[in-house]
C-alpha cells in the first residue's frame, strides 16, 4: 500500500450505504426514453383526458393496486417531496377510471401493465421540478445499476482492425485484460482459435464484450517482448478509469479531465496528482464538461488534493433524519495541492461533478468557467421490489457548509464562457498565466 492509500481516511459504514443509494442520474434520461417511451409524459400530465372505461374490481385490478400501495408507500417514506395520502387517492380513482381498461385492452403482460401504471403513479406524485425519479422495469434497471455505479463489464481492451491483426490502443487499467498482461501496441491475432483477418469488426467487438463469467482465449503479439503469446481471459466486471492527462502547451501548467466519477476514481486521481505536485505547478485545469456525476463520496474523496483536511464538505438531508455530513479526508502534506485552480463545466456536469466544484468555488479555492451545470446535487436512491423492478427516486437535496442548498439551476460559473466560443481550456490556460503574473 503506497503512502496516499495509507494516509486517506474513507468512512467504511458511510459509504457503504451512499455507495448502494446514491447515484447520478444523467443516464436516467436515456433509459427512461427507451423504457418507458409509451408512458408519454404529455399523457401522463392529461391524463384525466383518456378515454374512460368501465368501473374493476376484479382480482387482478386488486394486484395492481396492492402494488402501487407498495410503490406509493415507498415513496412518501423515502422522497424529498412531501406526498400525500390525498394525492395516492385521487390517482387510483383516476387509474380505476382512465388508466386500467386501456391498459387491459393492449392484451400486454400483466407485468407491462403493473409496470406501466407504477410509472403513471410516480410521474403523477413526484415534483414538478423532479426530471429524475422514475420507475423502471427489471431489466432496464439491472443495466441502469450497472451504469449508474460506473461499471464496465467486457475484457476492457480497445483496438483497431488492420492488416495485422486487432491493434490495441487502450487497456483499461481494472480490466481483467490488463491484469493478465496485455498491454497498448499489442496485436491481437486469434480470438478463440479464429484468426482476427477473417473477422469483421463487429464480430471482433462482440468476441470481446462477452458476458460476466465467460473465458475468451487470445493469442497476440506481445510488442515489448516481441514474440507471440496465448492468454485465457475471464470477462468481470470494473470500474472504469476515469481520470486522463491532457496535454497542455504551457511548462508547468497541468490539465486533468475527469469523465465521470466512480469508486476508482480516487485512486486514479492520486496517480496523477503524486506525479504533479512533485513538478511544482503553476496551475491546474480540471475538466468536468460532460460529467454526469456518481457518488457523492467519490467527490468527497478528490477534495482531500484541495481543501484542509478533516472539515466538513457538504450533507444532504434525508426526510425525518439527521443530516448526513461529508468530511475532507486527511491525506499526506506531499499530496496536497495549493496553487491555482480552474474547474471547466457545462450543462452536462451533473451530479458529484456540481458537488465538488460547487464546493471548490464556495470556498474560494477554484474559478469555475463554462456554463450553468445540469442541477442534480441530489441524493438519488434505488429501492427494489420483489419482481425486480425498481423505484428510483430523489430522497435529499445537496447542502454546502453554511447551509446554503444546491440550486436546481445549477453551478453558476465565475466566467461564463460557451463551447462557441471557443477552445475552453484555452481560456483556462490563459487566465492562469494572466492570475500568475498578476501575483
Amino acid at each position: 500500500m503506497d503512502q496516499y492509500s495509507a494516509g486517506l481516511i474513507r468512512s467504511k459504514n458511510l459509504e457503504l450505504h451512499f455507495m448502494r443509494r446514491i447515484f447520478f442520474l444523467s443516464f436516467l434520461l436515456i433509459i427512461r426514453a427507451s423504457v418507458l417511451r409509451a408512458a408519454d409524459p404529455a399523457a401522463v400530465k392529461n391524463i384525466s383526458s383518456l378515454a374512460s372505461p368501465t368501473s374493476s374490481t376484479g382480482q387482478d385490478f386488486k394486484d395492481y393496486v396492492k402494488f402501487l400501495q407498495e410503490v406509493y408507500t415507498t415513496m412518501a417514506k423515502n422522497y424529498y417531496y412531501p406526498v400525500s395520502a390525498e394525492s395516492f387517492k385521487k390517482f387510483l380513482v383516476i387509474f380505476q377510471r382512465k388508466i386500467y381498461a386501456p391498459l387491459k385492452l393492449t392484451s400486454k403482460t400483466d407485468n407491462y401493465i403493473k409496470w406501466r401504471s407504477a410509472a403513471y403513479l410516480v410521474d403523477y406524485l413526484k415534483s414538478p421540478e423532479d426530471i429524475f425519479s422514475a420507475f423502471i422495469p427489471p431489466k432496464p434497471a439491472k443495466e441502469f445499476e450497472k451504469t449508474a455505479l460506473g461499471k464496465k463489464q467486457d475484457l476492457g481492451i480497445q483496438g483497431d482492425f488492420t492488416p495485422a491483426g486487432f491493434a490495441i490502443f487502450y487497456v483499461e487499467p481494472r480490466s481483467a485484460a490488463f491484469e493478465k498482461g496485455l498491454r497498448e501496441k499489442d496485436i491481437i491475432k486469434k480470438i478463440n482459435q479464429i484468426v482476427v483477418a477473417r473477422l469483421t469488426p463487429e464480430k471482433i467487438k462482440e468476441l470481446l464484450n462477452p458476458p460476466e463469467g465467460v473465458t475468451v482465449n487470445v493469442k497476440y503479439f506481445d510488442f515489448l517482448a516481441k514474440v507471440e503469446k496465448s492468454m485465457d481471459i475471464v470477462s468481470k466486471e470494473y470500474f472504469k478509469q476515469t481520470v486522463f492527462m491532457v496535454p497542455v502547451d504551457v511548462p508547468g501548467l497541468f490539465c486533468l479531465q475527469i469523465s465521470k466519477f466512480n469508486q476508482g476514481t480516487p485512486d486514479d486521481m492520486s496517480k496523477y496528482m503524486a506525479e504533479i505536485v512533485k513538478q511544482d505547478p503553476k496551475g491546474l485545469i480540471i475538466d468536468l464538461r460532460g460529467n454526469p456525476g456518481g457518488p457523492p463520496l467519490a467527490a468527497k474523496e478528490i477534495s482531500a488534493f484541495f481543501l484542509p483536511p478533516d472539515e466538513e464538505f457538504a450533507y444532504f438531508q434525508m426526510k425525518n433524519k439527521p443530516k448526513a455530513s461529508l468530511s475532507v479526508p486527511n491525506i499526506p502534506e506531499q499530496f496536497r495541492y495549493k496553487g491555482d485552480i480552474v474547474i471547466l463545466v457545462n450543462k452536462e456536469s451533473g451530479s458529484a461533478s456540481e458537488l465538488f466544484s460547487g464546493v471548490l468555488q464556495n470556498r474560494g479555492r477554484a474559478v469555475i468557467m463554462g456554463t450553468n451545470t445540469a442541477g442534480q446535487v441530489f441524493l438519488k436512491s434505488m429501492f427494489n421490489f420483489d419482481d425486480e423492478s425498481m423505484l428510483l427516486l430523489v430522497t435529499a437535496r445537496g447542502h454546502l457548509t453554511d447551509g446554503k442548498v444546491f440550486s436546481f439551476d445549477g453551478i453558476e460559473p465565475d466566467a461564463k464562457v460557451t463551447e462557441e466560443a471557443g477552445d475552453l481550456i484555452k481560456y483556462a490556460v490563459d487566465y492562469l498565466v494572466a492570475h500568475k503574473k498578476k501575483k
